[in-house]
Order: structure tokens, then C-alpha cells, then sequence
């Protein structure tokens, strides 16, 4: 693995993770109109599961096996619904954890749920990237595109605090949180490279863990399942349109 496949990786990362900061801008100077937080988590459900499940999966089967894959998508899926239920954050709603600390503050708590997202989506786009850089460069954009919406349903919650530029803060150490899984994963692929399919099936568990978790808490307490479907429909499309312009 040499030093410019580290710096590549860092750079897309680092990008990718300050979209953070695009997200944040729309919920605090944007409409917050129940339709378009249908929309935009509608969206941002869609391109993870759609990554997840025709990108990283097929990546991760192609380069180990079945069984071992599905056996590593399922840890991923329990690692993050394991911390989503110690933790407390905040998504679309205040989720208090286990090891509930009563005071922190709410930016505190959306920067938790945004943490929670970014560092195995870092995970991901570096591990995908070894095992192909197109594939790696998929991921990254699709990410990209990801945070965007899925940042400004998560600061929503937080918008309502006087100090915007610590709501700012917090989001920019959560964007940082996606170099830093990139830089966790290239370690990780460092220490063995025998286990990047495994990486892959794992994060993609991860991920598919997030966007579910989101779909669940939108149907109940916003109710817009046609505009959330008409999210979900652009994620597909902007999905194939990638695969076109990025083929592996």
C-alpha cells in the first residue's frame, strides 16, 4: 500500500465527511417542512442501501465467499446496533442510550449521530477503494451526495440553539469522523489486506444497520411515505447514473 494510495483515500474522505457542513447550512437558513425531511432521508436511506447492497456486498462476495461475507455483513449489523443503543444521540429523535449523560448538550448528541454514520462510511469508501478504485470512487460520491440530506435531518433538532456557529463546530468534527474511519480502515487493510472483503460486507451491515434505522423512525413521526418513496426513487437514479459514468 503505498503513500499517495493514503493520501488519495484521506483527500476523498476529507471531502466527502465536510459535506457535513452543506447539510448543516440547509437545516439552519432552509425551510423544515415535514415533505422535504421526507424527501431528503428518503434520498439518503436510498443510496446507502443501494451501495451497500449492489456495491460493497457483490465487491465482498466476488473476493472471499458467501458464507464468510454474510457472516460479516451480520457484525456489522449488530456492532452498530450495539453502539446506536449504548450511546445517546440524536437522529430524528433523542435517543437517550444506556450510558445516558443527562448533560450533554443537544449539539452534543447530533454530533454523536452524525459520528455514528461518518466513521464506518470512512470505513467503507477506503476499504472499497483497495479493493478498486472506481468502486472507491462510487462510494465516495455516493457518500457525498448521502451526507448532504442526512445532515440536515440530523441538526434539525439542534438548529433551535442560539450559538449557530458551535452547531458548526460539532458538525465539523462529526464530518472529521469520516477521514478518521477512512485512515482506521486503511490501517485495518495495513494490518491484513486478507481482510478488506470482509471490511467491505462488514461496514456495508453497518450502513444498511443506519439507513433502516432511519426509515422505521420517519414512517412513524412524519407519515409522507409517497415523498419519501419519490426520495428514495432519485437516490435510484442517481445510483445508476453513477454506475455509468464510474464502471468498474
Amino acid at each position: 500500500m503505498t503513500l499517495s494510495t493514503w493520501f488519495v483515500i484521506g483527500v476523498l474522505a476529507l471531502l466527502s465527511g465536510m459535506t457535513t457542513l452543506i447539510g448543516v447550512t440547509l437545516a439552519i437558513y432552509s425551510t423544515r417542512s415535514p415533505k422535504t425531511i421526507a424527501f431528503g432521508i428518503g434520498f439518503s436511506t436510498g443510496i446507502m442501501l443501494l451501495v451497500s447492497c449492489f456495491e460493497l456486498i457483490p465487491a465482498a462476495i466476488q473476493t472471499s465467499n458467501t458464507g464468510e461475507a454474510l457472516i460479516s455483513l451480520g457484525a456489522g449489523v449488530l456492532f452498530l446496533g450495539l453502539l446506536h443503543w449504548l450511546i445517546p444521540h440524536t437522529h430524528l429523535f433523542k435517543e437517550k442510550g444506556k450510558l445516558n449523560l443527562s448533560l450533554l448538550r443537544s449539539a452534543y448528541l447530533v454530533a454523536f449521530g452524525l459520528i455514528l454514520h461518518d466513521i464506518p462510511e470512512g470505513f467503507a469508501m477506503a476499504n472499497s477503494f483497495l479493493t478498486s478504485p472506481s468502486l472507491g470512487m462510487f462510494v465516495a460520491i455516493s457518500i457525498a451526495l448521502h451526507n448532504i440530506p442526512e445532515e440536515y435531518v440530523i441538526a434539525i433538532p439542534a438548529t433551535t440553539l442560539r450559538n449557530k456557529g458551535f452547531l458548526y463546530k460539532m458538525a465539523f468534527i462529526s464530518g472529521m469522523a469520516e477521514p478518521a474511519g477512512a485512515l482506521l480502515g486503511l490501517y485495518a487493510a495495513y494490518l491484513s489486506t486478507e481482510l478488506v472483503p470482509y471490511f467491505l460486507s462488514f461496514t456495508a451491515g453497518a450502513m444498511i444497520y443506519i439507513s433502516l434505522h432511519e426509515l422505521m423512525p420517519l414512517a412513524k413521526r412524519y407519515g409522507y411515505l409517497p415523498i419519501f418513496a419519490l426520495g428514495f426513487t432519485a437516490s435510484v437514479l442517481v445510483h445508476t447514473l453513477l454506475s455509468i459514468c464510474l464502471p468498474e
